[in-house]
């Protein structure tokens, strides 16, 4: 098809007209969205706590990381750090402190939920 065919082809067709109730059904739709409630506002104030935690613990691992990686970047192969047999019980009892306190947190916020849908607190 050359440019000639398409102009005159779509010169000929009529022009579009909306049907009859196009108009009332577009203001009734209008009406409704602006008759809805506002959207829910996110919750920032439950997220920053979570945020500021994630960055921390994410800026501290790259700090770990650059200074367990500095002494050993003259060497090819990389090694786990060597943790000194002194610090080697200290350092899985904490461990063990930070697991149970951190299932006591999750434990509580749970139940603090459930609570709160109760209505009891």
């Amino acid at each position: 098809m050359t440019d000639e065919k398409l102009d005159k082809i779509l010169g000929t067709e009529d022009e579009l007209m909306p049907s009859s109730g196009f108009l009332a059904t577009v203001m009734e739709r209008i009406e409704e969205e602006a008759a809805a409630p506002p959207p829910i506002p996110f919750p920032w104030k439950r997220a920053v706590p979570g945020i500021v935690l994630t960055a921390g613990v994410l800026g501290w691992s790259a700090v770990e990381l650059i200074r367990q990686g500095i002494p050993e970047m003259g060497r090819v192969a990389l090694a786990a750090p060597q943790i000194p047999a002194g610090f080697a019980r200290p350092l899985e009892q904490a461990g063990w402190v930070a697991l149970a306190l951190g299932v006591s947190l999750v434990s509580w916020l749970f139940s603090r939920r459930i609570a709160g849908r109760s209505g009891l607190l």
